[in-house]
């Protein structure tokens, strides 16, 4: 059976405890955002990024400055990339780009690594939160819709996701059957036959 957690409650078992989402008091953890507890599981409605070193990102170019990039990612914290003369990438304002959190600096800086520019796709944002279920365990989720729409999707933790060919259309719907009911058991089997259903419709 769900049960709706609100801001103070009690989390009563170690396995249903999100770091990101509780705090401890006397030795007792209580939640700091809205949840649902399932099977021994929590799963926030509401709440913010946290960035971690290594977290992929999406986000979109928002000024290039001489070595500093600064990446838009939805997110109220600033994003940057600092080039080095050996880059061969060359940034422009609206790019979209995949990178990874390299660290975050004094609580409001993000620093970013790796980048990779993404063309010709779409993006596609959701609460940030609903992202470990978008993926799925070992992947199974994203890669379910993936296999089934024949899309390249790429997700950034920061609630960007990039979309870019097969049916982007379905792809777009997928994710937001799981981003609306991500507290709900039996979901991958769910979005599964949502896929099945649209694909015969499209092949008839």
């Amino acid at each position: 059976m769900n049960t709706i957690l609100i801001p103070g409650d009690s989390i009563e078992t170690e396995a249903a405890r999100n770091r990101n989402h509780y705090f401890v008091e006397d030795n007792k953890p209580y939640c700091t955002s809205m949840c649902v507890s399932s099977n021994s599981k929590i799963v926030p409605l509401e709440g913010l990024w946290y960035p971690n070193e290594g977290e992929p990102v999406v986000g979109v170019v928002k000024e290039v400055k001489n070595s500093i990039v600064e990446v838009d990612l939805s997110h109220f914290l600033r994003a940057i990339i600092i080039k080095s003369p050996r880059d061969r990438i060359s940034f422009r304002i609206g790019d979209i780009i995949e990178a990874s959190v390299k660290q975050v600096e004094d609580k409001k800086t993000i620093i970013l690594i790796f980048p990779r520019l993404l063309k010709y796709g779409m993006l596609l944002q959701v609460k940030a939160v609903k992202i470990p279920r978008i993926i799925g365990k070992n992947n199974t989720m994203v890669g379910q819709i993936s296999s089934f729409t024949k899309s390249n999707i790429i997700i950034g933790y920061n609630g960007l996701i990039y979309i870019k060919g097969g049916d982007m259309a379905l792809a777009v719907s997928a994710i937001l059957k799981v981003a609306a009911e991500a507290h709900r058991p039996g979901l991958t089997e769910s979005v599964k036959k949502l896929l099945e259903r649209e694909l015969e419709v499209t092949e008839k």
